[in-house]
Parts: C-alpha cells; sequence; structure tokens
C-alpha cells in the first residue's frame, strides 16, 4: 500500500481521509487473521480531514503508550494496561493528522521472545523482531505506514525479513517519551513503509522536518562497502546482495569505496550488549522484581545479568561507545554513505527466533541514521533480503535521498 500513492490522490482530490482509512480497515479485516500483525485495532478510529497525515491508517508497535487502547509491551504482565495518555510519537502522529489504526505486535518487552505474527512472504519463517507487528502489517499490505523501535536492530532487521524500508532516524530525531523502555541509551523510535520514498514520506509528514529526499548526483556521492568483522558471518546469498548493490550503485555513476572496520568500531559493537542489559536491568528490573513468576526465561536471563554488571564495566562499555562514534565521524569524512547486509541472510525457518541483530546493533549504539534498502532475494527461498544504508548522525537528509537514488538504481538493475 504506497503512501506516497494515497498522499498524491488525496491532494488531487481523488480520496477523501475517510476512504483511505476504510481501505486500511478492509485489509487488515481481510488479512490479519493469517499474518496476526495486530494485538489491538480500534473498532471505530478517529479520522482526521486536516493536517499532512490526514487520512493515513498508522500502526504502533504495541511498545508505546495509547490512552484510547490497551498497551501491554508483548506482556501477560500488562494485559489489562491503560494508560493516561498517549506516548509522544503517538500524540504527535495525531496532532499531524494520522489515524491511530491499532496496535502492531511486539516481542516481549521489545527484547526476543517471539509474538505469534508471521511473515507475509511465507508464514513457517519469522518476520524478525521485535517490530515484527509493525514491519509484517506494512509488508502484507494492510496499512500505508507503521511506527517501530530499535534497541539493537529491531527495525532494519523485520524490515529486510520482509521486504519493506525500516528507517531508524538519528538517535532522538524521533521523540522517545511514552515508551517501555529496555535501553534509554539504544532505544530508537523508527518508521516502516513499503519504498524508501514512502518511508522518507512518512518521516516528512510526521516530523515536519525536510526529510523527503532531494535530486542527487551519483558522481559526486561515495557510497563505502563496510568491511565489518562479521561480514564473513553473512551467508552466500546475503554476500551475493551487497555484490549485486555495489554493482548497481556502481552502473549508475556512483563512487564506491572499500571501506575497512576501524577497531574502534569492532570494539564499539562488542560493548553493545553491556550498555543494553545494564540499562535493561534497571529499567525493567522492577518487573522482575514484581512479576518474575510472569516473564519469559530468555527475559529474566538477560534483566539478572544486567543487574549483576559492576557499573565500571558499563562505564567501560560506554566509553568504548564513545571512541567508536568518533571513529565514525572519520568514516563519514571519506563517505557520504555505507553499505552494509541488513542481516545476516533471509528470515529464518520458524517462528521461535526472531534473528540476530549483528549488523544492526553498532549503528544504534553510535546513533547513526540507518534505512533497509528491500531490493533483492533469496535464489533458493524466494525470501527477501535487505541492504543496510548507514548515513551520518544528524544528516538524515541526505542519507534518505541517497537511499532513494540507490532504490532507483536497484529497481533498473
Amino acid at each position: 500500500m504506497s503512501l506516497t500513492a494515497l498522499v498524491a490522490a488525496r491532494e488531487a482530490g481523488r480520496a477523501k481521509p475517510e476512504h483511505m482509512v476504510a481501505l486500511a480497515r478492509d485489509a487488515v479485516a481481510r488479512r490479519d487473521g493469517e499474518i496476526r500483525a495486530f494485538c489491538h485495532v480500534d473498532p471505530e478510529p478517529a479520522v482526521s480531514a486536516e493536517g499532512p497525515l490526514a487520512g493515513v491508517a498508522i500502526g504502533v508497535k504495541d511498545i508505546f503508550d495509547t490512552f484510547d487502547m490497551p498497551t501491554t509491551y508483548g506482556s501477560p504482565v500488562y494485559a489489562n494496561h491503560h494508560p493516561m495518555t498517549d506516548s509522544a510519537i503517538v500524540a504527535l502522529a495525531r496532532r499531524r493528522g494520522g489515524t491511530i489504526l491499532g496496535k502492531t505486535v511486539t516481542t516481549e518487552f521489545a527484547y526476543f521472545e517471539a509474538g505469534p505474527t508471521v511473515n507475509p512472504h511465507n508464514h513457517a519463517h519469522t518476520p524478525g523482531g521485535s517490530s515484527s507487528g509493525s514491519a509484517a502489517a506494512v509488508a502484507a499490505g494492510m496499512i500505508p505506514a507503521a511506527i517501530g523501535s530499535q534497541t539493537g536492530g529491531s527495525v532494519v532487521r523485520p524490515a529486510s525479513f520482509c521486504g519493506v524500508a525500516g528507517y531508524k532516524p538519528s538517535f532522538r530525531l524521533l521523540p522517545i517519551t511514552g515508551m517501555k523502555h529496555f535501553s534509554p541509551s539504544l532505544d530508537t523510535v523508527g518508521l516502516f513503509a513499503a519504498t524508501v520514498s514512502d518511508v522518507a514520506l512518512f518521516a516528512h509528514l510526521l516530523t515536519g522536518r525536510p526529510l523527503n529526499p532531494e535530486p542527487v548526483e551519483p558522481t559526486s556521492t561515495r557510497i563505502g562497502i563496510y568491511f565489518c568483522g562479521e561480514l564473513e558471518t553473512a551467508d552466500a546469498e546475503m554476500q551475493r546482495a551487497l555484490e549485486q548493490a555495489a554493482e548497481a550503485a556502481t552502473a549508475a555513476g556512483f563512487r564506491l569505496v572499500a571501506i575497512n572496520e576501524p577497531e574502534e568500531n569492532a570494539r564499539a559493537r562488542a560493548a553493545h550488549s553491556t550498555v543494553q542489559n545494564f540499562e535493561a536491568g534497571m529499567s525493567c528490573g522492577p518487573d522482575l522484581a514484581l512479576f518474575e513468576d510472569q516473564l519469559s526465561e530468555k527475559l529474566k536471563s538477560t534483566l539478572r545479568e544486567g543487574l549483576a554488571i559492576p557499573p565500571s564495566v558499563y562505564d567501560d562499555a560506554r566509553r568504548a561507545a564513545k571512541r567508536g562514534r568518533g571513529a565514525t565521524r572519520k568514516l563519514f569524512e571519506e563517505v557520504d554513505v555505507l553499505l552494509t547486509p541488513s542481516a545476516p541472510g533471509a528470515a529464518p525457518h520458524g517462528l521461535s527466533s526472531t534473528g540476530d541483530p549483528r549488523f544492526n546493533k553498532l549503528w544504534t549504539l553510535m546513533g547513526t541514521p540507518t534505512i533497509n534498502l528491500p531490493f533483492f532475494k533469496d535464489r533458493r527461498s524466494g525470501l527477501p533480503l535487505g541492504i543496510q544504508a548507514v548515513g551520518r548522525f544528524g544528516q538524515d537528509l541526505r542519507l534518505l535521498s541517497v537511499a532513494r537514488a540507490l532504490e532507483q538504481a536497484f529497481e533498473a538493475a
């Protein structure tokens, strides 16, 4: 469901906001029984006739508070939880005229315990996590836009598995107040839509910031292929997709540069889990103390581990992250955008695993903007393979502009 086409039809007077929302409601009624992307659908969603997002039906990851719908954080502990107010990102979407159609499935506390959502391309495969419902709802054509979050790789990875565009902005470009925090220095609000053009338009209309892509001159744009220590762990089909992306970018006239991973970045990636788990122990430790018998073993183990991390070890990890950010800034003196795999491969078989964030967590820790480019396929399974584009911190418009140009180059290849 193309957000760009819907907004263009509305602006031309060919579609009214109530009809746009009705289209999404009908799609949810027809498809969600099999996809199970929504944990709650508003039976009578408010439709605004005003605002840049008027008529845009939005799915919101059930990690964000909503005053008029249950907010369960993917846990039975909060089965009957009804917040008094909206989270800041939901309130922003409403002010801009968007219709919150429902809450999308998340993993427990946005960690690794999988929910019921299936991959729209093959129901025997995971849609990823923890923004599983948001990615799958867009991929299944039920809604044109969705809101998720990323602490490790929970926007880019499910976008890759489901074959849609997932955009993780620069840290705190979007407000995080009113979400269930797991790791406050990492938790980042992200967006989903069908294509790069669509998700950039969503970001532009949602924030009022100049994020709609601008024309790019390929010959003056430097694309770095990022050779990190994890690259050899990607499967053969993902490595082939990265090669195809490089070939298509070269054919389109972009200047390609091989970038070897700085040692500071490798150390920062290794520090991510320490930062995440220490903060998770602080943020969700009260849940462990009160509701231990209702939490999954996977979550309990991580929270206990986090609570056992000495502050000095956490501080060392934060210093490693700071050194990594310095090295990352230097990288973007050489290139405009980096390309890496979005995930080790296509969506794994089975619904118990949500996949591995090894290619995402460094950039979450760095706070840099990233986006999944959903234009490749695994030849064996036919499942989507995504390429992750990474931009300089604060240069989101530049990243989105180059990503759209790459999207066009991949389509033409």
